[in-house]
Parts: structure tokens; sequence; C-alpha cells
């Protein structure tokens, strides 16, 4: 398997057991990491928003497959099982990743999946109805980062 096969599948398994310090150790300082939630994050941004998600991850089941790599890039499906926020709505994120390599580490990370998809399990009604309009998803997009910077500033101060 190669290297970088390899660093993808620790990536993940560090995420399996919600070892947010091992996912970071994975990516390269001036990692970009983009998805269709939290858009582009760069270096301690996309850092912060793994520790975010392993904290609150009570539940999560993840399995990982199709890892392949090469000295420049690679890829890999994933998906993921949790309960997602006060209602405890089940949601089955199916997410394919492609990253790109330098020095062994992870330079850029992005996952692509439905988000009216995600919508609809996450937010019920309201996700089946309006999840593929661009003010719902503006909307989520502005909550998760909102989110993600409430938690930096609280990490930062503790």
């Amino acid at each position: 398997m190669h290297p970088n096969a390899q660093l993808i599948q620790q990536f993940y398994a560090c995420f399996q057991t919600r070892d947010a310090a091992g996912m970071s150790a994975c990516y390269h300082p001036e990692v970009v990491f983009s998805d269709p939630v939290f858009g582009r994050l760069h270096g301690p941004q996309a850092a912060a928003m793994w520790r975010m998600l392993c904290a609150r991850a009570q539940d999560l089941a993840l399995t990982v497959s199709n890892i392949q790599a090469n000295t420049n890039a690679g890829s890999a499906h994933w998906e993921a099982r949790y309960a997602f926020g006060k209602a405890r709505r089940p949601v089955h994120n199916v997410i394919d990743a492609v990253f790109v390599f330098r020095e062994g580490l992870i330079l850029e990370h992005t996952d692509t999946f439905n988000l009216w998809k995600w919508a609809q399990m996450a937010l019920g009604p309201t996700g089946l109805l309006l999840g593929w309009t661009p003010m719902l998803q503006t909307s989520i997009k502005k909550s998760a980062r909102r989110g993600l910077e409430a938690f930096m500033h609280k990490q930062s101060g503790e």
C-alpha cells in the first residue's frame, strides 16, 4: 500500500476513535479543507473543525472504503451515521474525499456530498422542502461557521 494511502487510512482510523489530534497530525500546516457545509477552511480552522466534530460525535459510526493514493493525490469514500441536532434526527451522510499531498502530509482535503440529501435527514421536513434552495443552504453554511468560530473562541479562552 502506498504511504499516502496509509496516511488516509490513518486519518480515518483516528476519526473513528475521535482522535482529533491524530487527524490533525495527518495534515500539512498549510492544509486547505473544503466541504459543502463549512466551505474552505485553512490550517488551524480545519484542525479546529475536526476537534469540534470529534467532541460532539457521541454516536458517530464511520466506514471508509476505496482508499487510493499515489505520490501526489488520493481519494476515499466514507460514510458517517449519527444523530443530528436537538431532535436527534438520524443522518447517513455519503461522502467522497479527494486529497493532495505535500511532504508526506495532506495539503488539500475536499469532501463532496449532496447537501440537499443531508438537509433532508438533518432538518426533517424543512430540509426536504427547502434544502435545495440557496437560501437554506447559505443558512446551513453560516450556522456551521458560527458554530466553528464559537468553538475556536472557547478553545482559545481555556
